[in-house]
């Protein structure tokens, strides 16, 4: 029927009285499942109890809503755990909701109550097409938008004066961009404020908001369309890249290239996080599904550097030659291998060791650095970007190259799969 499949689960796991019978049950779901995948979206909504191998279901579903209290997901239960390890854990710490929010980026929504969690599947399937074949849906009109909020806050008791939610962009709005985003790059901001001025007016559905927030993904509205967002967070670890962000960044990028929907990246990155624990956590590994999945998306990127843009980091939040078809930046926007700090010490270490005031050499090579290298034009001059735009222009720009973009098509080389770093 190539329909979306919602999967609401409440089990206890494999039936030990029916022995292997039960086991070949759940293999049969898993096949399904995984030959549905990027066909179908499939949601698995967990109202209760789901351990042993029936989390590999949900795990293998495109996203997975959890009840606080109420949801458990685990392979192996406290008895179990003690049993084997002689750890005692309850099941809430466990496999609680909180958990799989926060920790392991298991589950992709959290809400308060079963009915709260039920209309946010409604509310996710109003930006996903049924199938793969399908554009995503659009919501054209005022009262379409009224209508879509009226059945997703029934339930909630919220319903109040929707007219104003959807309403089109004002100018003010769009010139509220240059006021959010500091033109000093160590001052931290919320990018979901940025995404807030670029979408049609309340359309940003959050996906995975307590998990790695150094980035957000989710989904908005622009002219009524859908269009997948991606977002370095200044406010968390200075947006820098970690390899949980990673995952969570590719896991979006894919799904919604399997979608036919379209891809808006914001960056203001400064690095992959450094350090020991990001190193033995495999950030290599990890990064490296993030330049996979853009790479590989075939539905139309546009990329807008806000302001940071460096060295690795740079390259993988969807970079010009990584196959975004548009980048916009900024005035303010550096990109650069590195920040001035960085670089002044590698590439005029000896002409500020030699100098009879260092730190007046120091703040004239900076000074240079910066003059030279960290802008936007001698990117735009070798066509790394295509073009320089004020910030309040950037909801315009991006509706614009989106429309252009709409017929885009793309011939893969014939094979029977990638082979993507896991």
């Amino acid at each position: 029927m190539k329909a979306p499949l919602i999967c609401i689960n409440d089990s206890g796991g494999a039936r030990i009285q029916e022995g292997i019978s039960s086991l070949s049950g759940y293999s049969g779901m898993f096949l399904r499942h995984t030959k549905a995948s990027g066909v179908i979206p499939q949601i698995a909504v967990i109202l209760g109890p789901c351990s042993g191998g029936a989390c590999y279901a949900p795990a293998i579903c495109d996203y997975i809503f959890m009840v606080r209290d109420i949801s458990k997901m685990f392979i192996t239960g406290p008895n179990v755990v003690k049993t084997v390890i002689n750890e005692e854990v309850s099941v809430e710490e466990l496999g609680g909701a909180e958990v799989h929010a926060k920790k392991s980026g298991v589950s992709h929504f959290t809400y308060d109550t079963e009915g709260e969690c039920l209309m946010g599947v409604r509310k996710l399937l109003s930006y996903l097409p049924s199938n793969n074949e399908e554009k995503p849906p659009v919501i054209k009109s005022i009262k379409e938008k009224q209508s879509l909020l009226f059945a997703v806050n029934k339930m909630l008791n919220r319903v109040g004066n929707l007219g104003k939610t959807f309403l089109e962009k004002s100018d003010d709005q769009c010139a509220k961009l240059k006021d959010i985003v500091p033109d000093n790059s160590r001052h931290p901001y919320d990018v979901k404020e940025v995404i807030g001025c670029i979408v049609d007016n309340g359309s940003f559905f959050e996906v995975q908001k307590e998990f790695a927030q150094n980035v957000v993904v989710g989904w908005g509205r622009m002219e009524g369309r859908s269009v997948g967002f991606v977002a370095n967070q200044a406010n968390c670890m200075g947006g820098s890249l970690d390899y949980h962000a990673s995952d969570k960044m590719a896991r979006f990028i894919r799904f919604c290239d399997c979608f036919n929907i379209p891809l808006v990246t914001l960056v203001d990155v400064p690095a992959f996080l450094p350090g020991t624990a990001q190193e033995h956590n495999g950030i290599i590994r990890h990064g490296a599904k993030v330049l996979y999945a853009y790479s590989e998306a075939t539905v139309p990127k546009i990329t807008v550097i806000m302001r940071k843009a460096y060295g690795g980091a740079y390259i993988a939040m969807n970079s010009k030659e990584m196959g975004a078809d548009l980048v916009y930046a900024w005035p303010i926007a550096e990109i650069a291998v590195m920040g001035a700090d960085g670089a002044v010490n590698i590439a005029f270490k000896k002409k500020i060791k030699n100098a009879e005031d260092p730190e007046a050499m120091r703040e004239q090579c900076k000074k240079e650095y910066e003059d030279r290298f960290l802008n936007p034009y001698v990117a735009a001059a070798r066509g790394y970007v295509n073009e320089v735009i004020k910030p309040e222009e950037t909801r315009l720009c991006i509706l614009k190259g989106l429309r252009g973009l709409e017929g885009k098509k793309v011939t893969n080389p014939k094979k029977k799969h990638g082979n993507i770093p896991l």
